[in-house]
């Protein structure tokens, strides 16, 4: 699968985001640092242009940007980078652990391993309506609502996991 498609999958394909479990890191890691580089993108052009607006209504603070603006914008979009890569993979690692507990729930065989990269195709969608919602000053209640449809992808892709043979099933 090439990146676009990954990106087709993560819609709505419960099935595929499943068989991904057998795909190589390194193929994932790429889709989540091209999701992770779209946005970091989009908000670098964000911080570029209300940065310059914001600071109009205090004059020391024009100054000043204007003075050190060669070394802000390189030490802004490397914070940047570096933040919105270390929250997404916690988020992927979180949404993973819960889906561990959901392949239990169901009675079906996978490892951490197979759920995170399974996750990491389940949060994309979720995380992009999340981010668009954001610059229209929507807050803790899109984040509710988009991390209980990751945990509902999560769910519907541990359907399409193989089911635990009954000697290794827990029993309750």
């Amino acid at each position: 699968m090439n990146l676009f498609q990954l990106f087709k999958a993560s819609f709505m394909e419960p099935k595929k985001q499943a068989a991904v479990r057998i795909m190589t890191i390194g193929k994932i890691m790429r889709f989540v640092f091209m999701i992770i580089l779209l946005m970091t993108a989009i908000s670098f052009v964000e911080l570029a242009f209300n940065l310059d607006s914001a600071a109009i209504g205090v004059e020391g603070l024009l100054e000043f940007v204007e003075q050190i603006e060669w070394l802000l914008y390189p030490f802004a979009l490397i914070f940047l980078f570096v933040s919105t890569t270390l929250y997404h993979f916690v988020k992927i690692s979180l949404f993973a652990l819960i889906g561990v507990g959901l392949l239990q729930m169901r009675k079906r065989k996978g490892e951490y391993r197979h759920m995170w990269r399974t996750a990491a195709l389940s949060v994309t969608i979720p995380t992009l309506v999340s981010f668009v919602l954001s610059f229209f000053g929507m807050g803790l209640w899109v984040s509710l609502i988009t991390s209980l449809l990751t945990v509902i992808y999560l769910y519907l892709a541990a359907g399409y996991y193989p089911k635990m043979p009954p000697a290794q099933r827990p029993k309750n």
